[in-house]
């Protein structure tokens, strides 16, 4: 019951975070969400891929692109909860993982932060899983829950 409940929040705060984007001009951080190239810095951990972080309304989104620019995929984070978005050609590749054993050996990690980690693991179709890596030390900062 409690998923649902989350769920339920955080499909509310991304409507009010897409209300708000229509609503006001947009910033710097927040254009492009779903583009090759976005306006916006990237932070990716290797330079075989671009990770683009957009900020908006408390909501938090993570996108992957491939170093062509071919979008991969993306996730929103808010209050802890995930929610995978339908952005990208890998977007329902994503898996979320609780331990690095987990993780296979050929993956790259691509963005790391106090809550989480995600790691492209290439497949030999040329597509690509998208992980999200939940395992923490400090759980007061890594509240990140999947489904």
């Amino acid at each position: 019951m409690r998923s649902i409940y989350n769920r339920t929040l955080l499909s509310v705060a991304l409507v009010i975070g897409c209300g708000t984007a229509a609503a006001s001009t947009p910033s710097a951080t927040a254009v492009g969400l779903g583009q090759s190239w976005p306006n916006t810095t990237d932070v990716s951990a290797s330079s075989q891929y671009h990770v683009y972080l957009f900020d908006r309304a408390g909501v938090r989104y993570v996108q992957v692109n491939d170093a062509a620019g071919t979008v991969r995929g993306a996730i929103a984070v808010v209050d802890g909860e995930t929610l995978d978005l339908p952005i990208g050609v890998d977007a329902s590749r994503w898996r979320r993982v609780s331990e690095t054993a987990a993780i296979p050996a050929e993956s790259t990690s691509v963005y790391s932060d106090d809550a989480m980690r995600v790691v492209v693991a290439p497949q030999p179709d040329g597509a690509a899983s998208l992980l999200l890596v939940t395992e923490c030390n400090d759980p007061t900062k890594c509240s990140i829950r999947g489904p």
